[in-house]
């Protein structure tokens, strides 16, 4: 959702809510008054009853005594009636804004995270991790700190495709995104950046961890009714070199990646 939207959606929030305090001290206003209003007719009600009742004026000021003693109450119930009514009505208001803001940014959330995050797999997509690997060499070159690139991408996967349909391709994508995701540092960033093809971005990270990520990934497999199907993956990596850019190192990557997968062509254990 647009910025603007939720600072106009706040803004009606707020001003209901000033509304609503301006409703509460009216109440409170009017109490005062009626109750200073009361006082100073019970006190003239008071006065009257001590005169004699033989005086001609007596029964006029006790009548008018009691009308303005009942005219204020009967205006306090009405006021505050009123005054209820209104606030009953703007809380229903602000209920409703604050339900719509409620959708509203959880709407802003989905959109967010459908730009971020590749639907098949839940990894993050291109896009993302474009912009994470710049604030990435951009750290690693502020602080002096290692990064490392991993590219992989699926053994494979046309023949899986042509043998058990695309279907069954998707499984093995999703599959390989769960393991890659939970091989991964909550620091690292785990992305499908194309069809087969995976980046996983590594800020301060050894040999070993390399070698651990890819040993997480071993035994990959998808069952498909009876049907157990066991596939591959090719991985290459590279660090990172100072003063380099993003689509230098990138571009390194991928070339690591292929000479993984030509070293691995004729080695590669078939499909299941």
């Amino acid at each position: 959702m647009p910025q603007v939207g939720v600072e106009q959606r706040a803004n009606e929030i707020r001003s209901t809510l000033r509304r609503m305090g301006r409703y509460n001290w009216s109440l409170w206003g009017l109490a005062v008054v009626i109750a200073l209003g009361l006082t100073f007719a019970v006190t003239t009600l008071s006065i009257t009853v001590v005169y004699d009742s033989h005086d001609p004026f007596f029964h006029f000021r006790m009548s008018q005594a009691i009308r303005g003693l009942v005219g204020m109450v009967l205006l306090f119930s009405v006021y505050t009636l009123f005054q209820q009514f209104q606030l009953m009505r703007t809380r229903r208001q602000l209920a409703a804004e604050i339900r719509t803001s409620s959708e509203q940014h959880m709407l802003a959330e989905a959109y967010l995270k459908l730009a971020m995050q590749d639907p098949l797999t839940g990894l993050h997509n291109r896009r993302y991790a474009q912009d994470r690997l710049i604030a990435e060499i951009n750290r690693a070159q502020r602080l002096k700190s290692s990064l490392t690139v991993l590219m992989m991408d699926l053994d494979d996967l046309k023949r899986i495709n042509d043998k058990w349909g695309h279907g069954t391709g998707d499984l093995a994508l999703q599959a390989f995104g769960q393991r890659l995701n939970k091989a991964t540092r909550g620091s690292d960033l785990a992305a499908r950046v194309g069809g087969d093809e995976f980046l996983v971005v590594l800020p301060e990270c050894d040999p070993a961890h390399v070698q651990s990520v890819l040993q997480r990934l071993s035994e990959l497999e998808v069952q498909i009714g009876v049907e157990r199907i066991v596939f591959g993956f090719s991985a290459g990596w590279t660090d990172y070199r100072p003063g380099e850019t993003p689509e230098s190192l990138l571009e390194r990557a991928d070339h690591a990646l292929y000479l993984e997968k030509q070293s691995r062509k004729h080695t590669a254990a078939p499909v299941a």
